[in-house]
């Protein structure tokens, strides 16, 4: 029973604690019995009630953001760290909104790579920005969703009324990956640090042999399949019967649709320059079905291999922040406010033993979502689908048109439909932008709140797919 609820049977109940009640009150509440026992527990839930934090849920206004341009991995950005990056795409935040030395109610940011001394990584970029250094700041990491949890914690925090503003961020370097030591290795260097004497780490130190001492290649599979993302992919695009053409008309689309964005000024005040770079560096402004088609597979088996580099998401380096407030404090510092987060949603599907695709997980997140807030999934203004894969995107579209995946897999009566392709992802998304893992929901929100300031009015959904088989979503209003 939610709050209203609760004041709602209160009112139908007001005589019962009137003071002094009504006398057919009083001589319901007599001892004896039953009633005497109903009046008594009323009058205690009434006092529990009362005595709540008085005031309703705020909304969190989402007040613009801020990126570096996303870079090719091993490019521009090859010898950035994390912090580097995070730091820049803070102060960039800062400056746009004049945030110099402002104690903020807190930073949550998150990358999915990170070294050993990316410990207590967002304290560490905020410290080095130009935010107050009594500014609380913290990691989060659910994988690609990352930049989206990380928004829908703060905005919690401000709908709760236990901050009034706050950032949210996210940052990733496939660049500068980290490499670990032979496991081995690892072993004995722990028991040497723990040996008393010269002679037992001498001892030691003979126990290595040449093999150990060759470090371990980064991985990118899935540790419960051993498969990389890609290979779950290509199974979920044969399984949905997603053709090479359809892929490559989407990625096609997808740079297509960002470089507009690019040439019309729509980043110039969501990007700030970093190390030189000026725009996305994977975006293909002159690419063609032609020059996609000449790609050889990368994903996939035999004839049934349809995935290329042009259809997936390239590797990247990057970071976004956001900021959101509630109204109040931006309408103080005449801050302007694109966009409400209205609510979100997580998910996580089996794809190790329940036959579900490993990106599959937003498919059962938006229909939650969906029904939690009495909406359709046609009742958007603009959709942006987190692009990890062009078949990805496309076999979820498919899976929330076909009657037997939302009857037996969702749980729902009917499909959910289809929806309008000329409403998603219209700047362009993962596949032309590129994907720096934890900076992509970032980048997502803070583009789907300008688009509906700009449109004033409407709503957005936001769907990221995340590894180890999780989804996040939201949905964004404008304000």
């Amino acid at each position: 029973m939610d709050r209203a609820q609760q004041r709602g049977l209160l009112d139908l109940t007001t005589d019962l604690f009137a003071d002094p009640a009504p006398a057919a009150v009083q001589e319901f509440a007599q001892p004896p019995g039953l009633h005497s026992h109903l009046y008594h527990l009323l009058q205690h839930w009434a006092h529990i009630t009362d005595n709540l934090p008085v005031g309703d849920i705020r909304r969190a206004a989402i007040l613009g953001g801020n990126r570096i341009p996303f870079a090719r991995a091993n490019g521009p950005y090859a010898r950035a760290s994390n912090q580097d990056m995070l730091t820049a795409a803070l102060d960039g935040l800062v400056a746009r909104f004049g945030l110099q030395n402002a104690r903020l109610g807190e930073v949550a940011a998150g990358a999915v790579l990170k070294h050993s001394r990316d410990f207590n990584l967002t304290r560490e970029a905020v410290l080095g920005a130009r935010l107050s250094p009594r500014t609380p700041a913290y990691d989060v990491q659910q994988a690609c969703g990352t930049g989206l949890e990380t928004t829908i914690h703060v905005a919690n925090k401000i709908a709760l009324g236990q901050i009034e503003n706050g950032i949210a961020a996210g940052v990733d370097t496939a660049s500068d990956a980290p490499i670990a030591v032979n496991e081995d290795l690892r072993r004995v260097l722990l028991q040497i640090n723990r040996a008393k004497s010269l002679p037992q780490r001498l001892a030691l130190l003979r126990k290595l042999r040449p093999t150990q001492v060759v470090p371990e290649t980064p991985r990118n599979a899935e540790p419960r399949t051993g498969m990389s993302m890609g290979q779950h992919a290509a199974i979920t695009a044969r399984d949905w019967g997603i053709s090479r053409e359809e892929q490559d008309q989407f990625a096609l689309a997808s740079h297509r649709n960002l470089a507009a964005a690019w040439k019309r000024g729509f980043f110039d005040d969501l990007v700030t320059p970093f190390l030189g770079l000026q725009k996305d560096q994977t975006m293909r402004p002159d690419a063609s079905m032609e020059s996609l088609a000449r790609l050889k597979p990368v994903f996939g088996k035999d004839g049934a291999a349809t995935m290329t580099a042009g259809n997936s998401t390239p590797l990247s380096d990057g970071a976004s922040a956001v900021l959101l407030s509630t109204d109040e404090w931006a309408k103080e510092r005449r801050l302007p406010i694109l966009a409400h987060l209205v609510d979100a949603e997580t998910a996580a599907v089996d794809y190790v033993h329940g036959g579900e695709g490993l990106l599959m997980a937003p498919a059962y997140a938006v229909p939650r979502l969906l029904e939690r807030n009495k909406l359709s999934l046609q009742d958007f203004d603009f959709y942006e689908v987190h692009e990890a894969f062009a078949s990805t995107v496309l076999a979820t579209l498919k899976a929330w048109e076909d009657p037997k995946y939302c009857q037996e897999r969702l749980g729902l009566l009917k499909p959910l439909g289809s929806i309008d392709r000329a409403r998603l992802n219209v700047n362009g998304s993962s596949l032309a932008a590129g994907h720096p893992f934890a900076a992509t929901g970032g980048r997502i929100v803070a583009t789907l709140a300008k688009l509906l300031a700009q449109k004033g009015s409407g709503r957005g959904l936001i769907s990221i797919c995340a590894a180890g088989g999780q989804g996040v979503v939201a949905v964004l209003e404008a304000a």
